[in-house]
């Protein structure tokens, strides 16, 4: 479910996190966030402590279905024929 805040950014350009946001994301005093601006649009991403943890099984779905052993055989071939023919 979306819900849309308004802030105030502070005379020393800060801004106070919304009680919604911090509680949907478990944001807590002293975490950190990633600030990117994309197309003119403000993004917040909580940073993670172990970057490693965080990405495990992104976008397993791509993959799903799919013999990863002989995906990463057939793409090692396609190399080894590049680079010697």
């Amino acid at each position: 479910m979306s819900h849309i805040a308004s802030v105030k950014v502070s005379n020393r350009y800060q801004i106070a996190l919304p009680s919604v946001a911090r509680q949907r994301l478990n944001i807590q005093a002293g975490d950190r966030l990633l600030v990117d601006v994309q197309d003119g649009v403000l993004i917040l991403i909580p940073q993670p402590e172990n970057y490693v943890k965080a990405m495990a099984g992104l976008h397993k779905e791509v993959w799903a279905g799919i013999d990863t052993t002989k995906y990463l055989q057939e793409e090692r071939a396609a190399w080894d024929q590049s680079t010697n023919g």
